[in-house]
């Protein structure tokens, strides 16, 4: 029996290799003889550098960066096993796992850190950048990554702006010239999993906001925030990407790689599936198991890496089972469109804090019960 352990990270608590090992762990005690191939996967967000490391070989290069609110904290990004490719997570720096919710500013929030990682990689001579955006605490159309690359941003007087969304009303204008040289020629892949466009009602602001901490009274100023970022960004550029797929991605990192780049978006998954040789990997298993932190409608919705997996595995007719730490409403509909099976991974009521300590053993727990449960001859013998 051969099987694929392709689990996504459980945000706050395990990786997705860890996630992944723990499985493994489980599913021994029941099938010691199986053939494991583990294949942690990210939808772009949390553990993406991580995951294509393991994958691809390679290191994870540790720099101290700033966080969302300024502050220096130790981060990572990868250096793959080719030497010449670099993958750079969003969340790593600049995710939302960073601060406690008392601490949430979507108005001040920066990715600078984001793009002092980028200047690093490009500092090295990496010919390709690969770039995670996913689980963002920043609401700045990637300005303070543009900063960190070398861009002013100025207030009318030509003094530079705040940082932030809010930073963003005042721009009126923008000095590319000290842009950093490699940027435009060197080859990049975008993996996220947002399709939003950058503004209005199913812009980033209004449909990812609240979970960086925006109330309905701060939302429509940074709508009004981003707006102005991309007629000043556009007229310099002379594009306008607004409205297009991907745009809204990590809080408007998406249109300021679109506008300054020649970046090319894909489904963050799917990079990962590609990049790591999913099919070749899996060519003659007999089941995969995936997961993630919470499974409900939004997995189906903005095809988190479960549902990747799952399409991946349908197409070579492997069925898939997803353990999650939590359903919630909607998950079901993810049996509509072709998973085997969705489980918990908790065995009784807890908290979350609980949860979050126990992660570990609970996820090898729920492999153990469901290897048990796959076990069973309902013939009697």
């Amino acid at each position: 029996m051969k099987i694929i352990i392709a689990p996504d990270s459980f945000k706050g608590s395990l990786s997705a290799v860890q996630a992944a090992l723990a499985v493994k762990r489980g599913l021994v005690n029941v099938w010691p003889d199986a053939e494991y191939v583990l294949f942690p996967v990210s939808d772009g967000g949390e553990g993406f550098a991580e995951s294509l490391v393991y994958l691809e070989g390679g290191e994870l290069v540790r720099q101290e960066v700033r966080d969302p609110l300024g502050r220096k904290v130790s981060a990572t990004w990868g250096l793959l096993g080719d030497g010449e490719t670099a993958a750079v997570e969003m969340a790593s720096a600049c995710g939302l796992w960073r601060l406690q919710p008392q601490d949430l500013n979507p108005g001040r929030a920066s990715t600078y850190g984001f793009g002092e990682q980028i200047r690093d990689a490009l500092d090295r001579g990496v010919k390709r950048l690969v770039l995670g955006l996913g689980g963002s605490a920043t609401n700045d159309a990637g300005t303070g990554m543009l900063e960190a690359l070398g861009m002013r941003l100025l207030k009318a007087d030509g003094s530079p702006i705040e940082p932030g969304a809010q930073g963003l009303l005042e721009l009126a204008s923008l000095d590319a010239s000290g842009l950093h040289p490699r940027l435009r020629d060197i080859d990049i892949t975008v993996a996220c999993a947002v399709k939003n466009p950058l503004t209005g009602p199913n812009g980033t602001s209004q449909i990812f906001g609240p979970k960086k901490g925006a109330t309905n009274l701060i939302i429509p100023v940074l709508d009004e925030a981003l707006a102005r970022f991309h007629t000043v960004a556009g007229k310099l550029a002379g594009k306008d990407v607004a409205g297009l797929e991907g745009a809204g991605a990590a809080g408007g990192v998406g249109a300021a790689l679109m506008l300054f780049t020649g970046a090319v978006f894909e489904k963050g998954v799917q990079v990962v599936l590609s990049r790591g040789k999913f099919w070749e990997k899996a060519a003659g298993a007999d089941l995969i198991i995936t997961g993630e932190g919470k499974t409900d409608i939004e997995t189906l919705w903005w095809g988190k890496a479960p549902l990747g997996v799952s399409d991946a595995g349908r197409g070579m007719g492997i069925p898939s089972i997803t353990i999650a730490a939590c359903l919630e409403q909607g998950y079901q509909r993810l049996y509509d469109n072709g998973m085997a099976a969705v489980m918990s991974m908790l065995p009784y009521p807890m908290n979350h804090p609980q949860s979050l300590r126990q992660a570990a053993p609970l996820l090898e727990d729920a492999a153990w019960r469901l290897a048990r449960l796959l076990s069973v001859d309902f013939r009697g013998k």
